[in-house]
């Protein structure tokens, strides 16, 4: 006869099959294996990690290797993730980042914190830091020439538009104004050796500029985050009225759809390849010579194949001076580029973004930019 222990281990693997039980309630990967039993929902391993930072509200337990006893069986089966989130996340505005498990740590465990921790999505005056129109602080900014990181006052401001930054605390003219119209943020900790860093880019004269920027406090870096994307809602509301938020979400932030290295050569094809770090932004191929350069040393438009775009593997026969040894050539309608590679997965993955691209037809507001690149001095 099976053991009381046994038995509850069953129930709780049959507890999964209940609709919503079958991804992690906070990051919604699939086939969580864990529990916490204080709030009754069950998560995956790395999410149980991060309610482990919060354990005087959620204590977790391994669904397969921990003991459960069946008053804890029948909490978790009286909850369980759909109930759960209809009470935690019953008013999540629609502008505020849903991290997914693929996202970074920050927003993962700030995303449980505010809803468990501080039930920011069950009080609605608790989404003041994000939801108010305006936000104003210090964070630290990387310095454009020397790499150093220095103190700078940010203010986002809604009614006019504007998120800026001032180079001395009581400077009355701001360094820096960054339309909400162009603006995007990413987080980039890898990028930025910081878990808090983030990436924000703007276009001035319409090329890209970059800030980096973080903060020690975590939550004060995702408040600025959905600040940002709530700024940007707003925005996109006015300037597309008949939009729907499905729509409109997608674009509010967007994280890149490919970076890296890869060599590259000019426009005639006869000088030497150099390396250069590769950013593709939407429609947006840009290139640097460092990750943390401010301004591109260059950018490319990349269309559509109905407008004559594609790309292709290798390079022309009299191709010379590349040194890595996979190639790509992407053609417009006025040029050739050619890319180098360094090993063949690289080549591989560009080459799939590249055709994301090209497969999608082009939007009309991207008719203009394209040509604004093909009238560009």
């Amino acid at each position: 006869m099976a053991s009381d222990q046994e038995q509850n281990g069953k129930r709780l693997i049959q507890l999964l099959e209940k609709p919503g039980n079958g991804n992690c309630a906070d990051c919604g990967a699939a086939d969580p294996e864990w529990v916490s039993y204080t709030l009754g929902v069950f998560v995956c391993h790395s999410c149980s990690g991060l309610h482990r930072n919060i354990a005087q509200i959620s204590k977790v337990k391994s669904i397969l290797l921990d003991p459960w006893s069946s008053s804890q069986v029948e909490f978790v089966d009286s909850v369980g993730n759909d109930a759960a989130n209809a009470k935690y996340e019953q008013i999540v505005p629609a502008f505020f980042y849903r991290p997914t498990y693929k996202d970074c740590l920050l927003l993962r465990e700030q995303w449980i914190r505010a809803k468990y921790e501080r039930k920011e999505f069950m009080y609605v005056e608790r989404q003041e830091p994000y939801s108010a129109g305006y936000r104003e602080g210090f964070l630290w900014k990387r310095g454009r020439d020397n790499g150093q990181f220095l103190s700078r006052k940010f203010i986002l401001t809604e009614r006019e538009g504007v998120l800026k930054y001032f180079n001395k605390h009581d400077a009355r003219e701001p360094k820096a104004i960054m339309k909400i119209s162009t603006l995007n943020a990413s987080f980039q900790p890898e990028k930025l050796c910081n878990p808090h860093g983030m990436q924000i880019t703007y276009l001035k004269d319409n090329s890209t500029r970059n800030i980096f920027i973080y903060h020690e406090d975590g939550k004060e870096m995702v408040d600025w985050f959905n600040a940002i994307r709530a700024a940007r809602f707003h925005y996109l509301q006015v300037a597309f009225p008949g939009a729907s938020h499905s729509e409109l979400l997608p674009k509010l932030t967007r994280s890149y759809i490919k970076e890296g290295f890869m060599e590259k050569t000019g426009p005639k094809h006869t000088e030497g390849f150099k390396k250069r770090w590769f950013t593709m932004d939407d429609r947006r191929l840009m290139y640097f010579k460092d990750p943390l350069d401010a301004y591109a040393r260059g950018e490319v438009f990349i269309g559509s194949k109905e407008n004559s775009y594609t790309v292709l593997p290798g390079l022309p026969g009299n191709t010379q001076g590349y040194r890595w040894q996979f190639g790509i050539t992407i053609v417009t309608p006025d040029r050739k580029f050619l890319f180098a590679c360094e090993t063949e997965k690289d080549q591989k993955d560009w080459i799939s973004a590249f055709q994301t691209v090209i497969d999608r037809p082009m939007l009309p507001q991207e008719y203009a930019v394209e040509a604004y690149f093909k009238h560009k001095p």
